[in-house]
């Protein structure tokens, strides 16, 4: 059988890795898998697992920053960009639909309901959420419908899927590729707001620094604006900038400062980091993840990073035994959603 990923973004980070760990998981189904990405996207996530791409229009309002003018904006783009999406699965003939995340899901998920084939929605923000008022959806801890006691049998809940294989990254590979001034004797703190490198996580490293804390401070993610990289390229700052070995440099780090949000923040606890989660980095969106993962995280504003730091540390095997007891569920993520589509797959089948 056949899956049809809808994607929204760039094809470069968390929404296209979302996509390709639950193709992943679908392998094991016996799924052949294909992926739709918005017109002239870069889809570098992609070409670096030697996966083409078909190009349909998917709108975008901003995800968890949309306002009502970005949002009705995109709601008349939609309607568009379902009928391209129609003209697509005549093309590629697929057995389910799976939207992924905000214009991926909508866009997805209203074109299969028009063409009447079986989809998924892997929601995971206000907007994306309101289609599971048309088709079985999973529901990430970033959206709404995670944290409800709904009683829907077609709305399922599930953290977010990783790439099992990232807890089984070379340390003797990280330590060749890391720059003469890591010192393996100091601990290693990794500082990341994703494949992206926001303005306070790139802050954040020199607050730090300046703290006077004896650590390998070592940050990765391609900035945002170039201007960013003058906090960073700067002594006691180890600046990797966008890498394709996270899951190795993951063996090397003693805990992370990450952002409340994304993949990597499951990667992590999947690799028992102990983790401080960086507030408000993206565009001031908050997403109360402490909420989720009960005493595996600690919060910490940029202003108090230090303190917040320097408590962290007396508590750091305490907190690493809180991460372990989500470890396993976080894991087998990929494989709950995959099963879920394979359902609905089967239901044109059956």
């Amino acid at each position: 059988m056949k899956a049809l990923f809808i994607v929204t973004g760039r094809g470069i980070g968390g929404d296209a890795a979302i996509a390709l760990n639950i193709a992943r998981a679908l392998f094991k189904y016996d799924f052949k898998c294909e992926f739709a990405l918005n017109h002239g996207s870069i889809g570098s996530l992609f070409q670096k697992n030697g996966i083409t791409w078909h190009e349909t229009s998917i709108p975008q309002a901003g995800g968890h920053a949309a306002t009502k003018a970005t949002l009705l904006k995109g709601g008349f783009k939609t309607i568009k960009a379902a009928s391209e999406a129609i003209k697509l699965f005549r093309e590629v003939k697929p057995d389910v639909v799976v939207g992924t995340i905000g214009g991926g899901a909508i866009v997805g998920c209203t074109a299969a309901k028009i063409a009447r084939i079986p989809s998924v929605g892997i929601v995971s923000t206000p907007s994306d959420s309101k289609v599971a008022k048309l088709t079985t959806t999973v529901a990430l801890p970033e959206s709404p419908l995670f944290k409800l006691e709904i009683d829907n049998k077609n709305v399922h809940k599930s953290y977010m899927p990783i790439n099992p294989e990232i807890i089984n990254g070379d340390k003797e590979k990280a330590l060749r590729l890391m720059p003469e001034e890591f010192k393996p004797s100091l601990p290693t703190v990794l500082l990341s707001s994703g494949s992206t490198l926001f303005e306070k996580m790139a802050l954040a490293a020199p607050k730090l620094r300046d703290s006077g804390i004896k650590a390998n401070i070592v940050v990765i993610g391609h900035p945002l604006h170039e201007e960013y990289r003058q906090f960073l390229e700067t002594p006691g700052i180890l600046y990797l900038g966008y890498i394709d070995w996270v899951r190795d440099l993951y063996t090397l780090a003693d805990f992370a400062i990450i952002t409340d949000d994304g993949v990597m923040l499951h990667e992590a606890i999947a690799c028992n980091l102990p983790i401080i989660t960086l507030l408000r980095v993206k565009y001031g969106r908050y997403h109360n993840m402490g909420e989720v993962f009960k005493g595996a995280m600690v919060e910490s504003d940029l202003d108090n990073l230090d303190d917040t730091v320097n408590e962290f540390l007396k508590n750091l095997d305490k907190t690493k035994n809180k991460v372990s007891k989500y470890r396993k569920e976080v894991l087998e993520s990929g494989d709950k959603i995959a099963k879920i589509i394979v359902n609905e797959a089967n239901k044109k089948n059956g």
